[in-house]
């Protein structure tokens, strides 16, 4: 009521506005019930005690505006009655929603914004400190079911969640009161949004004195409700941080001074300075009809309001109040301006009231202090909030300190913009932390979305930001880092000279090869010699050369796949382990037809020619070659990029084509190579002066073994592995065939040249006769003849 008064009194002294007119007021009482806001309201506008509807008595200067700050709900009765005569009507007190509504009341206009507006800023205030989990206390009527709901929708379309919504009855109910404060009382939540009227809202907060709770964030859109919570003692302990907001009035200059220097005897037609100096002093005037208690201190009138601590005093300077009577000041000048631009000549002693609403809904001007003013489609001031924070001082008491500011007209999508300071502290309120970058939450059963547990992203996956809702597969190029928080290059790789494994490789099967060759060469030295002559020259040659190859043939396995690489890899492995394995079997089956020779000219002996031998070797290695010639028509192999088997590296490697015809190649080769262990597993006890049997049935046996563990190693096995564990198992059967049967013959070829003659032939023969007689019985063998014998 002061700041209504100092704005007229400013108006008035003022040289540009108004100039020529003198502004007055009248005050009227409503008794705080509808009956009298009516009857006031009535004789206001009829200017009668007692008034009569629709007549007016016309006398003294014209009216021009209702300025009120009655109770909500009274607001409505009269803001409709005055809708009726389109008397305009300022409000700088009444938040009601509904009054929004300009069919219902077109009178009406507002210096704040309604409950709505200020409700879902503050809920920008929540989203823009990204605090998740929040409890609702909204006050059970209309406006707090509204608000709730309003706040619930904003929030939950952001994100947050809501783990209460509480709302409290109107009337002052203790059991309510203690089940609302053991619910707040078990909530994780830090965060409580108030929608409370000040009765309810400082009821619960003394209900959580007396139970142990941890300091929480209360945000109400009302710096009021704070300004008189902050004043309970002990009240720290169940706040740690408080936020309001205040919509951004004006603030007058030289108010205080004015204060200072008001007095009750100056306006006793000012039925409420009385009451103001009563609250402001804590004093009580002295009546006629009273008598003087003793211990009451009466009021003198002379108390000096200078330097007067309020419960608020950064608020204390902003007063709506002081906007209102500016808005109807400038209101009057622009209707009596534009009276007469347009040659319609507007006084200000004869008007009609709608007139001066039309100027007042158009009403766009600066305050002294250089607020601009106007109003919007439903006549609630254009605005913004200023926002406020409880701060605690080191001895525990808390003062509100502005701290930022929220712009409803600038927004960001469906947010509306929020300036705060850079250094402002706040705590967080989340029902689960947040999950880091390589992690993605997973949703917990029943609980609301922002109930959440961490989950590490798998490998291949990545998540680069917080509380994501699931990772993302990286690019096949790429492959997570450690962390899971981004995507790597992936680098080639395949089995390479250069590297350690690789380099081994090679060099032992050139070490392998080299000793074929040497073996051989050893052999075509001592062609003429008993041992050499004795284990079919032409196989053996044929079978070094063929081992010789299959060392060599390893080397297309190292390095980089190409197209040739991969359609000579595994038909030359297949093709000259054909022919070293079938070269095997004819060594073998000449053996056991040789002791079936039971006389000269028997017609088995022609199984023992050397044409015979070379045969099989043909016939079996020509059945592989048609193999792998079907391979390479319909489906041959090709370099391709292997993206699964490494994470971190692209494997080139050699794709098989198809795996039908590959596996009936390696098929193929395994029957060859079990057959062969089979026939010479049943001639190991044959007598033989070079143990020639047991060397065949020896080197097949590790030859089988060899390939017999490659295939589930070959199939466990994953990228450069695979071909590392092939070429193994071609070096590791080469060496078990080249040293199971032409070692033991290099080494008495080169070191025990005594046994290789054919005096010692003939004696090692003569000394197994009678045991090959045991075997034979009845067998005659022409002694003059032991080369039938050398194979």
């Amino acid at each position: 009521m002061n700041s209504f008064v100092f704005a007229i009194e400013e108006i008035n002294r003022s040289a540009h506005l108004l100039p020529n007119v003198t502004l007055g007021f009248s005050i009227r009482n409503s008794g705080d019930s509808v009956h009298g806001a009516l009857h006031e309201t009535m004789s206001f506008l009829t200017r009668q005690e007692e008034p009569i509807p629709n007549y007016t008595c016309q006398h003294g200067s014209p009216q021009a505006a209702l300025v009120g700050d009655t109770r909500s709900s009274l607001s409505v009765s009269m803001a409709r009655l005055l809708g009726l005569y389109k008397f305009p009507q300022v409000s700088y007190g009444s938040s009601l929603p509904i009054l929004s509504d300009k069919i219902q009341f077109p009178s009406f206009l507002r210096t704040l914004t309604s409950d709505l507006t200020s409700s879902l800023a503050v809920t920008q205030l929540i989203i823009h400190f990204q605090w998740s989990w929040v409890i609702i206390l909204a006050h059970d009527d209309d406006f707090g079911q509204q608000a709730s709901s309003l706040a619930t929708q904003e929030l939950s379309t952001a994100g947050v969640c809501i783990e209460y919504t509480i709302h409290v009855p109107s009337h002052e109910s203790l059991g309510k009161i203690k089940e609302i404060v053991q619910k707040m009382q078990k909530s994780t939540a830090r965060v409580v949004l108030v929608f409370l009227s000040n009765a309810n809202f400082q009821l619960i907060l003394y209900g959580l004195l007396d139970v142990p709770v941890s300091g929480q964030v209360w945000v109400s859109k009302d710096t009021l409700h704070m300004a008189l919570a902050l004043t309970i003692p002990g009240i720290s302990q169940v706040f740690h941080s408080t936020f309001g907001l205040l919509p951004h009035s004006s603030r007058a200059t030289g108010f205080p001074e004015f204060l200072a220097h008001l007095r009750p005897s100056q306006t006793p037609e000012d039925m409420f300075i009385k009451k103001f100096w009563e609250f402001t002093f804590d004093c009580t005037w002295l009546h006629q009809s009273s008598t003087v208690t003793e211990g009451v201190q009466l009021c003198s009138g002379n108390e000096s309001l200078k330097n007067q601590q309020y419960a608020l005093p950064e608020v204390s300077k902003i007063d709506a109040a002081y906007t209102a009577v500016y808005s109807i000041a400038h209101a009057l000048q622009d209707m009596i301006t534009h009276g007469h631009q347009h040659g319609k000549v507007t006084d200000s002693q004869d008007f009609q009231p709608w007139q001066l609403l039309l100027a007042l809904r158009k009403v766009h001007f600066k305050t002294p202090d250089g607020i601009k003013i106007m109003f919007d489609a439903n006549g609630d001031l254009v605005t913004k909030f200023d926002i406020f924070q409880g701060q605690k001082t080191p001895e525990g008491a808390f003062h509100l300190v502005h701290v930022g500011m929220i712009d409803p007209q600038i927004s960001l999508g469906s947010k509306m913009m929020v300036h705060l300071k850079e250094d402002l502290q706040v705590p967080s309120s989340v029902c689960s932390e947040s999950c880091l970058p390589g992690f993605s939450q997973v949703p917990r059963l029943g609980a609301p979305h922002c109930c959440f547990d961490c989950s590490p992203c798998p490998e291949g996956q990545f998540a680069d930001q917080r509380d994501m809702k699931s990772c993302l597969l990286c690019p096949k190029e790429q492959y997570s880092s450690h962390m899971r928080d981004r995507c790597l290059p992936r680098t080639e790789t395949f089995l390479a000279f250069e590297e350690p494994l690789g380099f081994m490789l090679a060099l032992v099967a050139l070490l392998l090869a080299g000793l074929a060759v040497l073996a051989l060469g050893v052999f075509l030295k001592h062609r003429d010699s008993p041992v050499v002559r004795a284990n079919n020259r032409s196989l053996s040659y044929l079978l070094l050369l063929s081992l010789c190859l299959c060392a060599l043939c390893a080397l297309l396995f190292l390095g980089r796949p190409s197209v040739l690489t991969c359609l000579l890899r595994q038909t030359t492995f297949a093709v000259v382990f054909t022919v070293a394995v079938s070269s095997v079997l004819a060594k073998t089956l000449t053996v056991v037809l040789a002791f079936r020779v039971t006389r000269p000219g028997d017609r088995i002996r022609v199984c023992l020619s050397p044409g015979a031998s070379t045969s099989v070797v043909l016939i079996a290695s020509f059945m592989q070659v048609v193999l792998c010639g079907v391979w390479l028509a319909t489906s041959p192999p090709f370099p391709d990029r292997d993206m699964v088997s490494e994470p971190q590296h692209i494997v080139i490697q050699c794709q098989e084509g198809s795996g039908t015809i590959f596996f009936c190649v390696l098929g193929y080769l395994g029957f060859l190579a079990v057959g062969t262990f089979s026939v010479a597993f049943l001639a190991r006890g044959l007598p033989d002066v070079f143990n020639e049997t047991k060397f065949l049935t020896f080197s097949m046996l590790l030859f089988c073994s060899v390939w017999t563990a490659f295939l589930p190693l070959y199939h466990s096995a994953r990228g450069k592995s695979t071909v590392a564990v092939e070429i193994f198992s071609i070096l590791a059967s080469t060496a078990g065939l080249l040293g199971g049967i032409f070692i033991p013959k290099c080494y008495i070829i080169l070191l025990k040249t005594g046994r290789n003659t054919a005096a010692w032939l003939r004696h090692g023969h003569q000394a197994q006769q009678s045991r090959q007689s045991e075997m034979l019985q009845t067998r005659c063998v022409p002694k003059s003849t032991p080369q039938s014998f050398m194979i």
